[in-house]
């Protein structure tokens, strides 16, 4: 099992190993046909004057690697999102905040790292670039989620700490529990969004993916630029809710047969934990049917480089995107005035819980074969994709938080599960990660 972030910078403070040592890991493995197309560009020589300038006992992140996801800006690197119709940009003058602030705490970046062109699908496949691996399957290679899909698969082969991604329906839960990963999407306006390429300016969020919860802790202070409110509370003090309504839909027996199996454990260990029906769920489908904030907030930024570079777009992302071009301003004042509705009466269904707990995906990673680039495998990748994306879409769209950690055996491919709640709820679904971790862990 790899060491996360915390045992590392330990190791460090106690001069068991040293900056030179884990860079250098971290670069080795970052070569390694375990990230073969995880990364679009490395910054080695950086990384490593970075790591070695460190100061390990006050900066928390040590000089320890970190990879970007390709739609943040890096000061002196071009943005490409995942596509070849940026590659003639210029390189940014600044970084983005979120990088601004993890450079400032102390991060060597290794990397930057591959993605769904312009993060639009929760299946992690890129035609321009290639599709990393799923670090965690060992029988056939499988998808990696996405969009973040580099990013996971720096964090989960060992190659960065902390991989700093987005995610707008899904695109850091998702990769998080196809690999066994832990991913945070904390509440969309704590991070700023500031020099990032947009997909979905309302549910774009800008977070991370961590070996542990307590290494998502400290991304998410350092990220957002806030202390996490700890609670020493047990997790008997927690009412915790399952939903049947959408979320446990279609799911595979693996998925199935580990969310069971966690629950009984949770039970087991005095959580209270109550089936609740929410309706509401049900109403999604209809309010994303003409593609939603992220078609039509998309198509906004893309029109112009689509009139003159349709046919450099990934067939599959182009079609999304201009779905956009058929939402009229009244459809798009239309929903969001049915979105705050909504969200108005799910955080009314939810008052005196603390979270809801539900598989963050309903199946396990399917076969890169099954949806590789190519015409006659759309129909199958749009139905991956659409099912991917269903569970965490939610949380998006309820303007929430939501965790995804491991919860699956050692036996068994990665199955997510994921805690969620309302906007500003973020510190008491991770206290509760924290406890659910520990206690999984245990088993």
């Amino acid at each position: 099992m790899l060491a996360d972030l915390h045992t590392t910078r330990q190791r460090l403070l106690a001069g068991q190993t040293s900056a030179s040592t884990e860079i250098g890991r971290a670069m080795a493995i970052a070569q390694s046909p375990h990230c073969q197309h995880a990364f679009l560009q490395t910054s080695f020589d950086q990384a490593r004057t970075d790591a070695m300038a460190a100061d390990v006992g006050r900066q928390p992140l040590a000089g320890l690697a970190v990879s970007v996801k390709d739609l943040f800006d890096v000061r002196g690197q071009t943005s490409c999102a995942g596509s070849v119709v940026l590659a003639d940009a210029p390189p940014a003058d600044q970084d983005a905040v979120a990088v601004a602030r993890l450079r400032a705490a102390g991060a060597a970046f290794i990397g930057r790292t591959n993605m769904t062109e312009f993060a639009f699908s929760g299946v992690g496949v890129n035609p321009h670039y290639g599709t990393p691996a799923n670090a965690a399957a060992t029988d056939v290679p499988r998808i990696p989620g996405g969009s973040s899909s580099g990013a996971a698969v720096s964090v989960a082969t060992g190659a960065a700490f902390i991989g700093l991604g987005s995610d707008t329906g899904g695109s850091i839960r998702i990769p998080a529990a196809l690999q066994g990963l832990v991913g945070f999407k904390n509440t969309a306006r704590l991070v700023p969004l500031d020099g990032t390429i947009p997909l979905s300016s309302t549910l774009d969020t800008a977070c991370a993916m961590t070996r542990s919860v307590r290494d998502a802790i400290l991304a998410h202070e350092i990220l957002a630029a806030r202390r996490v409110t700890r609670s020493a509370a047990p997790l008997s003090a927690y009412r915790l809710a399952v939903t049947p309504t959408l979320m446990l839909d279609g799911a595979d027996a693996t998925v199935a047969r580990a969310f069971e199996r966690t629950l009984q454990t949770l039970r087991a260990a005095g959580a209270r934990i109550e089936e609740m029906a929410l309706p509401e769920l049900g109403e999604l489908a209809g309010m994303q049917a003409s593609g939603s904030f992220a078609a039509a907030e998309s198509y906004s930024w893309h029109r112009r480089l689509l009139q003159d570079k349709a046919d450099q777009y990934d067939p599959r992302v182009a079609s999304r995107i201009q779905r956009g071009a058929a939402m009229s301003a009244a459809d798009y004042i239309g929903l969001m005035q049915m979105r705050r509705d909504w969200i108005a009466r799910i955080e009314q269904a939810l008052l005196g819980f603390d979270a809801v707990l539900s598989p963050t995906v309903p199946v396990v990673a399917p076969p890169m074969a099954e949806v590789a680039p190519g015409a006659e495998r759309d129909e199958v990748f749009f139905r991956i994709n659409g099912l991917l994306l269903r569970n965490p879409s939610v949380v998006n769209m309820l303007d929430g938080c939501a965790i995804s950690l491991p919860c699956h055996t050692a036996d068994e491919l990665p199955v997510g599960l994921m805690l969620w709640h309302g906007a500003m709820r973020d510190d008491g679904v991770l206290n509760l990660a924290l406890q659910i971790e520990d206690l999984l862990q245990k088993q």
